[in-house]
């Protein structure tokens, strides 16, 4: 009977360890856009992030180009639920960041003239640590759009 319970005890301890290792998303990440989608958006010609994350500390430096130029911008967060301020040009952005399990929830309210807007982002980390699928929808009062962005490590 107690080899049982201590058993059991060790497994539930088990899969609580398990249930509880959050993904480390620190890396150099490159759009592969043939697994993306960007919805009504054209896809960019180029899209990279370089990601700094050590738990609750999270600093994503993104660099876009396509028909509009190039342009990069700097964010950063916590993953602890905190709101966390941060500027794409002159736009200000409040974002909070919390865990799903193994994935991670950021929500954003900015505006972009006199358009309100909200952005939800997924990030989800494959098995093999080498994709990053974020899974990212928009809301404003234009209605919803979502975009699915697979990023990979070169």
């Amino acid at each position: 009977m107690k080899r049982t319970a201590l058993a059991l005890i060790t497994i539930v301890a088990l899969a609580a360890g398990f249930a509880a290792a959050k993904p480390n998303f620190t890396g150099e990440w490159k759009l592969n856009a043939a697994k993306s989608d960007f919805g009504e958006f054209p896809a960019p010609s180029k899209l990279t992030m370089t990601i700094g994350h050590d738990d609750p500390s999270l600093k994503v430096t993104t660099t876009m180009a396509g028909d509009y130029g190039e342009f990069t911008w700097e964010a950063a967060y916590t993953t602890d639920g905190k709101e966390c301020i941060n500027k794409m040009r002159d736009n200000e952005s409040k974002s909070t960041v919390t865990w799903d399990g193994d994935t991670l929830l950021i929500n954003t309210k900015t505006s972009f003239g006199d358009n309100d807007m909200t952005i939800s982002d997924k990030w989800k980390l494959a098995a093999d640590g080498k994709s990053l699928m974020i899974e990212r929808k928009f809301s404003s009062s234009r209605g919803e759009m979502v975009q699915k962005m697979t990023l990979e490590k070169p």
